[in-house]
């Protein structure tokens, strides 16, 4: 095995610092490290494609087109299940895993709805992270190209005078963050009351503590709606009176349990005995060529940031975000990440939810998450559409 010389990680103390423990006692996750532990059941497109072909929904003859040139043929299980009740204008509650096909579930028959009327549609997808909001608006793009549908994203961390410039023309799909959304509301830049169908996307974490008030802010000003759409990858129990009081007599889909994880990754614990390096650990286990394209997952922005330092002081092309760098610098780490730029991206949760690169092949857990559903979301960002993949977590 290859080791690393002291002095190259000497200023990033794999497990955060003797300093750092002494002055602020750590949360720790009371996670079950069995859970981690998972063979994959490889079904390749079974489970996941069908046979049904997008071809048999009537679709505009331009928006199969576009869906054909993104090499989509059949749909997937939740597209199945949901577009053409969404194209009749049901209300609907979807649960399926990450990475099965939600986005375009949706989109497509938001995009049906905006060109018969495009006058007066507007659609509003709310999203709790920027990544998110950035990846769901490249998806209604890339299906409505030539199509003459607008679209805009609002997120924090740009420059609010900026968006103001984006109401210019009519908006077809409007996607964003919820604090962001109600700062253009209250400057009477975005008039919420002609919002036609609302989408919350990972509402799970919509409706978490730190959303709840803006996103009932936001629903308070949209008012009457012709359809609410909720989607995620799993379901809080304790949030379902919330949710009962978005909809009206909604149809509810639930795809492959979102409370387990997907059969097509290959799950396994890495454990850090006492005294052993967690770097080095980590240098070794990335020295393997089969780790093509990692996400790093870390529970601080401190550590996230020592490690893309150190893993690129030995010479692994790695980069970093989380919620103290610029959306910039975030937007250039995912496009480097997807280009290859970069091998491997360090993130905390932010980006668990929301980051959609084709072909992760690994995603390493450097730090046990606090909850099964945070390693749900984050492990999903692999195997995704039916391929195999894998998740490493470090268990000190």
């Amino acid at each position: 095995m290859n080791s690393i010389k002291k002095n190259k990680f000497s200023s990033a103390n794999p497990r955060g610092g003797n300093k750092d423990r002494r002055q602020v006692k750590k949360k720790e996750s009371t996670l079950d490290p069995r859970l981690f532990v998972k063979k994959a059941k490889p079904s390749g497109q079974e489970g996941f494609r069908t046979e049904k072909s997008f071809s048999d929904l009537g679709l505009n003859q331009k928006l199969l087109q576009n869906i054909h040139a993104k090499g989509y043929q059949t749909q997937t299980t939740i597209q199945e299940q949901s577009i053409e009740q969404l194209l009749r204008g049901r209300d609907m509650m979807a649960i399926s895993k990450t990475g099965s096909g939600k986005t375009a579930a949706f989109l497509i028959p938001i995009i049906e709805h905006a060109l018969k009327d495009s006058r007066n549609f507007t659609a509003l997808v709310v999203t709790p992270t920027r990544e998110l909001s950035l990846q769901i608006e490249e998806e209604f793009k890339s299906l409505t190209l030539g199509m003459g549908l607008n679209s805009a994203t609002f997120i924090g961390g740009t420059n609010i005078n900026s968006d103001v410039d984006k109401f210019k023309r009519k908006l077809h799909v409007i996607v964003g963050t919820p604090g962001r959304l109600l700062d253009l509301s209250d400057r009477k830049n975005l008039d919420l009351s002609k919002i036609n169908t609302l989408v919350l996307d990972e509402f799970d974490r919509m409706l978490d503590m730190g959303f709840v008030l803006d996103v009932t802010k936001l629903v308070n000003r949209i008012g009457k709606r012709d359809q609410t759409l909720l989607f995620s990858a799993t379901l809080e129990p304790a949030q379902r009176k919330l949710i009962d009081g978005l909809l009206t007599n909604p149809l509810e889909v639930n795809v492959a349990q979102g409370s387990t994880t997907n059969e097509n990754i290959e799950q396994q614990t890495i454990y850090i005995q006492e005294g052993q390096d967690k770097f080095e650990v980590l240098y070794n286990l990335l020295s393997k060529p089969s780790l093509e394209k990692v996400i790093l997952f870390t529970e601080t922005k401190r550590l996230a940031d020592r490690l893309a330092k150190k893993l690129i002081q030995v010479g692994i092309k790695a980069g970093q975000i989380h919620g103290d760098k610029s959306q910039n610098f975030r937007n250039r780490m995912i496009e480097e990440f997807k280009s290859g730029e970069i091998r491997v991206l360090v993130a905390t949760d932010v980006a668990a939810r929301g980051i959609d690169v084709a072909d992760v092949s690994h995603v390493i857990n450097y730090q046990l998450p606090m909850t099964m559903d945070a390693y749900i979301h984050r492990i999903g960002r692999t195997g995704r559409a039916g391929k195999v993949g894998h998740a490493i977590t470090f268990i000190n």
